[in-house]
């Protein structure tokens, strides 16, 4: 009852009547009075002598008070310049009462089993143990204490909490209240920003009025109060603290705080270690935060997610021993130890479980028979013995003893007995009694002895719980408790009494007390227990040669290590490596399994079908008998791991070790792919290469030697060193290595050809005295710069990666002017390129900031780890940090450096830490190798833990771009160029296209006007031209080109194309554009439009191509045009009539067309296999020309030229599907010199003097130092690739598709498939978007109701907002593996706009709908109304309801405050909502209350209209409307959507479009409940929307005609502009523009002649 009446809170003084003093006690000054701050009664309890002023809960000691809620809520102030008490008595599950206080009297933090004693700290004062605490200060206030009592037990006593017994407040203090609650109140959260951010799923609710301290209107309530949480593993606070930069400490003064706390996982230390660790661990601490934050106290103040960590998976075995490994009783798991870690491992499914808590390495393991507790011994100092209820993994039972070396349940579970060395050396028995321990009992010790005699094994015998057996050197001895003292006496040996026994085991299931025993020498000793002699000796010999009998060898036996029995047979493991199965008279070896080293365990399963075997080696197998199959579950390094690297690609991991050996991983199932080793030398330092399957390894002796995987052959050995490797690293790029040795050596390596070799060799320059570590030295991640610890350990060194030309040096050891001692440098870590920052970690735990370029101190963090930090590094998109220090690793924020995670498990320091490059792992390694899931995912970082991303670096919006002029463009004067003159019958007209029913405005007289276009044509290619000289800019979008000033981002838009523009050409003076597109409807042939570029205007129609025309280019001096058609056909046009000249019609595909630069005459074609060159002769008025067809290289093999350029000198460049580049000598026609350049298709080149740009399907852009290659030209066939340097890469978000450089290649834009333009400068290795769009179909565009913005999504999941000033993207949304069908703007008065008001709701293919908050940049909510995908959302006219509809046509109604959906409506179940729409009505309007009017309409024709009263939960059906349609419609592919609309200049009319008897526009009347009005249109409609300004529709149909009506003449306009279906347009609130849809393009129109 009491733990029900705990929730959700119960007001512990309200329920005890504490006024009446009835069930409560008072002693001393205690009396109720009137708080005029707080308003109420409060109660005063002052005296100088606690003990005699108190108020107590319950009346008696012998009562309780039997609260059972997990949080304590004391609402108390001390008084000033006083000091207070306060005791809580708890009892835990083992009904054992405890008492936990807190008071500015206690000096320091103590605990016993019965007591914690916490000291209560004011203000900035770090009381050391001793001193006297201070009293309250005179400036107290009102505090909201908050305990989360089963954290305390579990943390300092390791109990389990039952309930609250008793409350004791003594003086000097006020009380206003005692509240106890499962619930987190946040005093600082109204109940409507709880709702709004749906805090009730995450445990968190705004305090109780009746608990709530008064706050005035317009205060905050942390201005005013105190609020202290003191919990182990709760979520942080509701609000996170703002990023910014602060040290790692505490301050409880109220007008600073920083945040400085820690948080512990992965077990709980026990609580003496956690006192000596931290002294100050139980101070509390009132303190306050002026911008809203709420204080945590103690190891608690975390970030989210929380746990960001979650141990995933360790490899390794072992540590103390390698004999310790258990089947479970199943047989599906076994369990072993890994250095402090204990595993259970799933033999089928490879899952892990962990069981935390040593603090050193574990030395033996013991199951009961059942498996239900598991006994496990820690070796070391503090020696301990930790009882765990296996299924559940909790620890049941800890208890320090000496034991160590062995341990043994009984056959009950009853007695446990174990061996060990006490401090003095002696061996000690000790055997407790552990029968009540899973009942919550004590374990208590039943008898224990001292003895001189070596125990290597000991077990409790199966069938008598007091009985025990040893065996070790030179004795076997029985043991029994009686009358609590525990003797032994030993076994008569005779002649075997000096043999080394190793292991003992009782026969499985015999009725007789048989206990056999092994030996090093082989020998089997069966004991009989009642005699206490020797029954029986057997020795085991190695298989017998042929021709030998066994009873005539002589010789060594097996050297038997363990030795297991089941009913039916033995197995033994041996030093010779073997397991070995034998009958149980040891006649002969039924089975055998060899091991490359000594075997030290094995175990037979229950079922006695496996037998479990380990090795030394580290190795953990299992053998199945019936199938004489072997298992290999676990390999493991013999020795501390001391580095490793991580590959992306493939997804290995490679490792090096003090066990001399390089192991490969998979990281995906963390099996060993490969072993190397190298004699006579240890590896030390360990190298992915980023893009191959290379690795490389530096060794001890200064050897550094790289391999390849794929081959498994070594490479490449270099001896630039002459020690120990210390520092080994590739840059991200792959094209350099680094590596450092002990003398201070470092060398530079090339490693563009697969064999890398020396470029530069520095001597000194790395710190001799830094000591080695795989952070030695690093890159950035734009590959341009290395850092290092270098000349001397106080100085940090930064080098120009690809030359070692020092740029920076920093000494450390002046940074910080107020500290004595010298601080010196240990590791350097690059953040994110974007950032430029480089991270340096101190010998003073401090972790420095600085500035990469001026090495300037941004900020420091500290301290770090109470030791050296041994390896830091930070995440790719600049987020976490992680820390490695001792044993300890950290997680980060790096944006707040005083919040972090902490995480244990690890039993030796770890030696690195890193994220794997997928950024969903992180690795550890030491004692072993650790995977970390990092639960942060970068595709989860929305703050619902969703799948929504924020963006990026890379995907932010246009900044400002350097620009190829600093003035504007010239005016262009066509008379500056070659005589354009154009014939006049060869004009042919402006018009877009000539549909039958097109209604073309007459000229000035046009309503819209085209402003802007959103979007890229990424299926072109070729279709994007920048002239630098001129700064002309032009691109296409669907059909429309696009002229765009990149000064100040206006457009200008030439219409001529009925289809979409596949690709564009501008003649070398930039006075002419050509453009080509498909074949419009009707015609034969696909279009080619002239532009003039000085007026835009369309000079020429040319048609000859039957299928798409892919590439086009002008002759040198403009002359001519050449056009390269899919129909394999090449054309060749007069520029001065643009007459054809010449057509021909190659036999195979042919890809792309280029002329020569340096001749009007020449030009080339690339396709199948060769490259065709062109020459022009002209006689007169004819021109002819001249073929040569020159094949590609036989070394190719079948190859497809893909994209050709010209370079200087009479060079040829041209790229192949496989992703090699061939250089062509245009003299001789012939291929000297190819190379490969990528792993995909190259599309793109651009040559520039001596580099050249190439542009793949890898989504790679590349810049390559060709200078060299002209020098090759006189060698021929035989000319080396080597001499092309890679000097940079960008990696974009697409294939590249079109490219435009500069001269010198310097800057260009680049167009990818994804539909962007990207600014790219590679000096200064930059990428800036520069336009944006979508990739595919855009499903719903809406306007702001400010019509600052307007919001679109598509079928590739994103949301995106652009600024209708600039049409540049400002905030994108990305959901993966989902659609977004429909959004919708929350409608704000204009007046009370703001920018928290901003928020976007959307639909989802999966029936979610998720609301994005625009101004914060994040997702708010996430709802799942819908089972099927949605197609239609809508607000309500207020913003407060959400309406939307499914595939499957039902409604939902859901309020985004609650995330709860209030009405589900089924009238149009089965046909899809088409529409959603809400509008204002008058009260009573139309017979029924409420002011809201919505429709919804759907696929099948029909038309409901809603009145609703949201705040009264009234939704009633008004209306409902249906229309007819023809039987079979013929000519359709699919039937047009069905529209409706209400018309918002005739108040009570809706506006119905679709599929029907006639093609028409119907006007209903909801108050005469008829068709009013009818409008004739030219096509079924595909999209509607009425202007609420001025009385137009635009109405869009399937082909591609955007139609201007004016209502009620009916008047039409058509406007053209679109390649595909107008799908969409939506005008904007005020009515003066409108934007339409065509599948990815988005056009922005302006009304201006309305």
């Amino acid at each position: 009852a009491a733990r029900a009446m705990a929730r959700p809170y119960l007001n512990v003084f309200k329920h005890f009547r504490v006024e009446e003093w009835k069930r409560s006690a008072r002693e001393g000054d205690v009396a109720a009075l009137t708080d005029a701050k707080l308003k109420g009664t409060v109660y005063r309890i002052r005296g100088s002598v606690p003990a005699s002023n108190y108020l107590q809960l319950p009346r008696t000691g012998t009562q309780s008070l039997g609260l059972a809620g997990r949080y304590l809520y004391l609402l108390f102030r001390p008084m000033p310049r006083k000091h207070f008490l306060v005791h809580l008595d708890v009892a835990t599950e083992e009904n054992r009462v405890i008492r936990i206080s807190f008071s500015t009297l206690f000096k320091e933090f103590k605990s016993t089993a019965t007591w914690l004693q916490f000291p209560f700290l004011f203000g900035v004062e770090a009381a050391a143990p001793g001193r006297d605490v201070p009293p309250a200060p005179a400036d107290t206030r009102w505090t909201c204490l908050v305990l989360d009592l089963p954290s305390i037990l579990s943390l300092y006593l390791s109990r389990r909490y039952s309930h609250l017994k008793g409350v004791k407040l003594c003086s000097n203090l006020l009380v206003k209240n005692l509240c106890t609650s499962d619930l987190v109140f946040d005093p600082g959260v109204t109940f409507s920003e709880a709702q709004r951010a749906d805090l009730a799923c995450r445990g968190v609710a705004p305090m109780p009025r009746e608990m709530a301290f008064p706050v005035p209107k317009g205060e905050k309530w942390h201005d005013l109060y105190d609020y202290i949480r003191y919990s182990l593993l709760l979520n942080p606070p509701t609000r996170r603290p703002p990023r910014s930069p602060g040290k790692s400490n505490l301050r409880n003064d109220r007008s600073g705080q920083t945040w400085g706390l820690e948080q512990r996982h992965f077990g709980h230390p026990n609580s003496s270690q956690w006192g000596r660790r931290v002294p100050r661990s139980g101070d509390l601490s009132p303190a306050s935060r002026r911008d809203g934050a709420v204080c945590w106290v103690g190891f608690f103040q975390t970030f989210l997610p929380d746990p960001i960590l979650k141990l995933r998976m360790i490899i390794g075995f072992g540590g103390c021993s390698t004999k310790w490994a258990l089947w479970t009783r199943n047989n599906a798991a076994v369990v072993y130890p890994c250095h402090a870690v204990i595993v259970t491992l799933q033999i089928q499914t490879g899952e892990q479980r962990f069981f935390v808590g040593h603090t050193d390495k574990v030395s033996a393991l013991a199951f009961n028979r059942d498996s239900t507790l598991l006994a496990s011994a820690q070796a070391g100092p503090l020696s301990v013995v930790r009882l765990w209820g296996f299924s559940t993994g909790t620890c049941l039972s800890l208890f320090k003893t000496h034991v160590a070396s062995s341990c043994s349940f009984s056959y009950s579970g009853g007695v446990l007995c174990g061996v060990g060395k006490d401090g003095h050396g002696k061996t000690m028995v000790v055997v407790w009694n552990t029968a009540q321990v899973t009942r919550g009992g004590e374990v208590a010790v039943l008898a224990k002895a001292h003895t001189d005699v070596d125990i290597q094994a000991l077990k409790v015998a199966f069938f008598d719980d007091t009985r025990m057996v040893s065996c070790g050197r030179d004795s076997i001895r029985l043991w029994r408790v009686r009358s609590g003292a525990l003797r032994s006496c030993p076994v008569n040996l005779g002649e075997y009494h000096s043999l080394e026994f190793t292991d003992l085991a009782f026969e499985d299931g015999h009725v007789a007390e048989r206990d056999f025993v092994c030996s090093k020498s082989g020998h089997v000793l069966e004991v009989d227990y009642k005699n206490v002699c020797v029954r029986s000796v057997r020795r085991l010999l190695p298989a017998e040669p042929r021709g030998c009998p066994r009873q005539d060898r002589a010789g060594p036996g097996i050297a038997i290590n363990s030795i297991s029995f089941s009913s039916t047979f033995c197995a033994t493991g041996s030093e010779d490596g073997y397991l070995r199965l034998w009958p149980l008279d040891f006649s002969a070896v039924l089975l055998e399994a060899e091991h490359k080293a000594p075997v030290s365990s094995v175990c037979i399963s229950p079922d006695s079908r496996k037998v479990l075997c380990t090795t030394v080696a580290g190795n953990v197998g299992y053998l199945t008998i019936q199938s004489q199959d072997y298992n290999t579950l676990m390999r493991s390094h013999q020795d501390s791991v001391l580095a490793f690297s991580v590959e992306g690609l493939w997804k290995q991991m490679a490792t090096v070790s003090q066990d001399g050996t390089i192991r490969v991983w998979d990281l995906v199932s963390m099996q060993q792919l490969y072993d190397f080793t190298a004699a006579d030398e240890t590896p030390s330092a360990v190298a992915f290469h980023p893009t191959r399957r290379i690795l490389a390894c530096g060794f001890d002796g200064g050897m550094v030697r790289t391999f390849c995987l794929t081959a498994s052959d070594l490479l490449v050995e270099h001896k630039q060193h002459r020690t120990v490797i210390t520092g080994l690293t590739f840059s991200p790029d792959g094209n350099f290595m680094f590596s450092s040795c002990l003398q201070g050596t470092l060398a530079l390596y090339s490693c563009v050809a697969q064999k890398s070799h020396v470029l530069r060799v520095l001597g000194n320059v790395v710190a001799r005295d830094a000591g080695s570590g795989p952070d030695a030295l690093v890159v950035s991640g734009d590959s341009r710069l290395l850092a290092f610890v270098g000349p001397s350990k106080y100085v940090v060194t930064v080098m120009e990666a690809c030359s070692l030309d020092e740029l920076l040096r920093v000494d450390i050891s002046i940074l910080n002017l107020n500290s004595t001692a010298l601080d010196s440098a240990l590791r350097v870590c690059f953040a994110p390129v974007p950032r430029g920052e480089l991270l340096v970690s101190t010998s003073s735990n401090k972790i420095l900031v600085l500035d990469a370029k001026t090495g300037r101190l941004v900020r420091e963090v500290s301290p770090v780890h109470k030791v050296s930090c041994s390896s830091l590094a930070l995440s790719k998109d600049g987020w976490y940090l992680l820390t490695a220090g001792d044993r300890v690793i950290k997680v980060w924020d790096y944006g707040m450096c005083a919040l972090s995670q902490v995480y244990i498990g690890h039993s030796e320091p770890v030696r690195q830490v890193a994220f794997t490059p997928d950024q969903r792992h992180v690795i550890s390694v030491g004692d072993a190798i650790f995977l970390w899931d990092f639960l942060a995912l970068p595709a989860e970082r929305s703050p619902q833990g969703g799948s929504e991303k924020r963006k990026d670096a890379s995907e932010t919006p246009r900044q400002t771009v350097p620009l190829p002029l600093l003035s504007s463009p010239p005016c262009l004067d066509v008379s500056s160029g070659p005589d354009r003159a154009v014939l006049p019958e060869l004009i042919l007209s402006q018009c877009l296209f000539f549909l039958q029913n097109f209604l073309s405005p007459p000229a000035g007289s046009e309503v819209l006007n085209l402003k802007a276009v959103i979007g890229y044509n990424g299926n072109g290619r070729g279709n994007m031209v920048w002239n630098p000289d001129t700064g002309f800019f032009a691109y296409t979008c669907g059909c429309v080109i696009v002229v765009e000033d990149l000064h100040s981002g206006s457009q200008h838009h030439w219409l001529g194309h009925s289809e979409e523009i596949s690709t564009l050409a501008v003649s070398h003076d930039a006075q002419v554009l050509a453009s080509a597109s498909g074949k419009r409807s009707g015609d034969s042939h696909c279009q080619i439009c002239i532009w003039n570029v000085q007026d835009g205007l369309c000079a020429a129609n040319l048609f000859h191509h039957e299928t798409q025309v892919q590439a086009m280019a002008f002759s040198r001096d403009d002359r001519f045009l050449v056009t390269l058609g899919d129909d394999q056909t090449i054309a060749l046009w007069n520029t001065s009539t643009y007459k054809l000249i010449s057509s021909t019609c190659i036999s195979e595909p042919v890809h792309d067309v280029a002329f020569s630069p340096f001749s009007h005459r020449d030009l080339a074609c690339v396709g199948k296999g060769a490259v065709t060159f062109w020459l022009l002769e002209q006689q007169g008025a004819d021109v002819n020309l001249k073929v040569h067809r020159a094949p590609a290289p036989d070394v190719l093999g079948p190859v497809e030229l893909t994209s050709l350029c010209y370079g200087a000198n009479g060079l040829l460049y041209s790229g192949t599907n496989s992703g090699q580049i061939c250089v062509w000598d245009t003299e001789t026609n012939c291929c000297f010199m190819t190379w490969e350049a990528d792993e995909g298709e190259i599309g793109v080149l651009v040559c520039g003097r001596d580099r050249l740009v190439s542009g793949s399907n890898t989504k790679r852009i590349r810049l390559w130092a060709v200078g060299a290659v002209q020098e090759l030209r006189l060698k021929g066939p035989d000319a080396s690739s080597s001499s092309v340097l890679l000097e940079h890469e960008i990696t974009l978000d697409g294939t590249i598709v079109s490219a435009a450089f500069d001269d010198s290649l310097e800057m260009g834009i680049v167009g990818t498939t994804a539909g962007t333009l990207w600014y790219i400068n590679w000096m200064e290795s930059t990428s800036i978007r520069l336009i944006s769009g979508h990739k595919n179909k855009v499903t719903e565009v809406c306007f702001s109701p400010d019509e600052t913005h307007c919001a679109t999504c598509g079928e590739d999941g994103s949301v995106r907002i652009w600024s209708l000033g600039s049409t540049e993207l400002v905030v994108q949304f990305q959901v993966l593996n989902q659609s977004c069908q429909c959004l919708a703007w929350k409608p704000c008065p204009v007046a009370a706009w703001g920018a928290e008001n901003q928020h976007v709701v959307a639909g989802y293919s999966d029936g979610t709908v998720r609301v994005f908050s625009i101004s914060r940049t994040e997702m708010e909510l996430k709802m799942h109304p819908h089972a099927v995908a949605l197609t239609a959302v809508a607000y309500s006219t207020d913003g407060e309801m959400i309406l939307s509809g499914g595939k499957d046509g039902l409604v939902a109604v859901s309020s985004p405050h609650t995330g709860m959906t209030i009405h589900v409506l089924t009238e149009h179940k089965g046909s899809p909502i088409t529409v959603l729409q809400c509008t204002r009505k008058q009260y009573r309007d139309f017979g029924v209350e409420g002011g809201e009017l919505w429709l919804a309409t759907s696929l099948d024709r029909r038309v409901s209209v809603w009145a609703s009263d949201w705040l009264k939960d009234k939704c009633e059906l008004l209306d409902w409307l249906s229309f007819p349609a023809p039987a079979g419609p013929e000519g359709l592919g699919g039937l047009p959507p069905s529209l409706a609309a209400f018309c918002p200049w005739e108040p009570g009319t809706l506006v119905y479009v679709g599929f029907g008897m006639q093609k028409e526009a119907l006007f209903y009347n909801l108050h005469k409940k008829q068709v009013v009005e009818k409008i004739s249109l030219p096509y079924f409609a595909t999209s509607l929307s009425l202007s609420p300004a001025a009385h137009f529709m635009a109405v869009g149909f399937g082909e591609r005609l955007l139609r201007l009506l004016r209502c009620p003449t009916g008047e039409a306009q058509d406007y053209a502009g679109h390649d595909d279906v107008v799908h969409l347009c939506r005008f904007a609130p005020s009515g003066r523009c409108l934007l339409t849809a065509s599948h990815s393009a988005v056009l922005l129109w302006e009304l201006t002649g309305s």
